[in-house]
């Protein structure tokens, strides 16, 4: 259970993070110090797509794989109602204007393979054991990620960070669900991608 709480706590501020600034360094920082604070106790994955890949590359066992989505998206849940609390608006990525629907998921999948093979490689690999920049890097990750494709997906990389806000706009009466799709799509084929790559390229 400890496990499941500190994806929880992760995924709330990280979403906070999101819906408070929508600035790319904050949100890359928050992520940051979240994978440092909690790392040690639930590998900090606060993502569907890196649960997944983690799974894929033989770091997490299938049983807890419902435990760590699950958690995730209420954590994304409560932190988007946090967020209308604070600024009485709901929130959740959306696509740039004229961006079609494929495009939008290729630039998901696209990042979301970069995020999850800087996480398989900082945080899994046998030769990266013990180091101490895996959070720096993957919040960097996420950080260029957002300022290279932000404008075009929305900068989601992370199906609970869609998903629960978008659950929560729903249960306040809206439509933004409408674009879930996307986020589902894109991610999650990024990190099949992503563990598949990095075990051809790492032969451990």
């Amino acid at each position: 259970m400890r496990n499941y709480l500190m994806e929880f706590i992760g995924a709330m501020f990280l979403v906070m993070a999101i819906g408070l600034t929508g600035n790319p360094l904050a949100i890359g920082a928050m992520l940051m110090v979240m994978i440092y604070m909690g790392g040690h106790v639930s590998g900090a994955h606060y993502n569907p797509a890196v649960t997944l890949s983690v799974f894929l590359r033989g770091k997490l066992k299938s049983k807890e794989i419902p435990g760590y989505m699950i958690s995730q998206v209420l954590g994304a849940f409560a932190g988007a109602a946090i967020v209308y609390y604070f600024i009485g608006k709901t929130f959740a990525p959306a696509p740039g204007t004229s961006v079609l629907f494929w495009q939008a998921v290729l630039a998901e999948a696209l990042f979301t393979f970069a995020l999850c093979s800087v996480v398989l490689s900082v945080a899994t690999a046998k030769k990266m054991a013990g180091n101490y920049v895996y959070g720096l890097a993957i919040g960097f990750t996420v950080l260029a990620s957002a300022y290279a494709v932000g404008s075009i997906s929305g900068g989601a990389f992370n199906p609970a960070v869609a998903l629960g806000p978008m659950l929560f706009d729903m249960f306040m009466g809206g439509a933004l669900i409408s674009n879930l799709g996307i986020y589902l799509i894109g991610p999650f084929a990024g990190s099949i991608a992503a563990a598949y790559v990095f075990k051809y390229l790492n032969q451990e």
